[in-house]
């Protein structure tokens, strides 16, 4: 490798970690400031089921957390599998995050219990796991097949998480939001340059 490809793929990647970091640090300081200054009243702006003002969750839920747990057990699965979904592509990370966010939201919205609201970027993670997984099937390639065999091995038990398991647990967000990346990955895969 030469090194003017050395220092593209080091810039490639120092973006890479600067836009997890940049997400990491809105969810940390919205949950911060959430807890010190709103008392929490901030997860009220979730997803609200089949209520017009409840659509506006479909955006502003990944950003928020039911509390620090929540957050934490949300932060490394999202820079873990953030990251390989940017490998191919930076940009593949913005197309599986606004699949995943608008198809998990849709999902919830539609099919959740009344009077509930949903918070937390579950349904991203998810997303992202399931454009991981269907990467390799749709685009059809080695290295792709490879990344995707590899998650499949190390997080495939996740997919555990979109089935009914704790009722405190938005399983309907993980459901919908693996099934958006799973639709990112057939998007991705039809659209990409080769």
């Amino acid at each position: 490798m030469s090194d003017e490809n050395l220092k593209a793929l080091a810039k490639e990647v120092k973006i890479q970690f600067t836009i997890l970091g940049v997400f990491v640090i809105i969810f940390w300081l919205i949950e911060i400031i959430n807890l010190t200054f709103f008392g929490d009243r901030l997860d009220s702006l979730g997803i609200m089921p089949r209520s017009l003002i409840g659509l506006r969750g479909i955006i502003l839920a990944p950003f928020l957390h039911g509390d620090i747990p929540h957050l934490i057990a949300n932060t490394f699965p999202f820079v873990i599998l953030g990251f390989l979904t940017m490998l191919r592509k930076t940009s593949d990370f913005f197309i599986v995050t606004f699949f995943s966010m608008i198809i998990s939201g849709l999902g919830v919205w539609l099919f959740a219990s009344p009077n509930s609201i949903t918070v937390g970027a579950s349904g991203v993670i998810f997303g992202f796991l399931g454009f991981l997984m269907f990467r390799g099937l749709f685009q059809k390639n080695i290295p792709s097949i490879a990344v995707s065999l590899i998650v499949i091995f190390l997080y495939g038990g996740m997919v555990w998480g979109v089935l009914p398991t704790d009722p405190r647990i938005s399983w309907l967000a993980h459901l919908f939001g693996f099934f958006g990346g799973v639709l990112a990955a057939k998007f991705i895969a039809d659209n990409q340059d080769n």
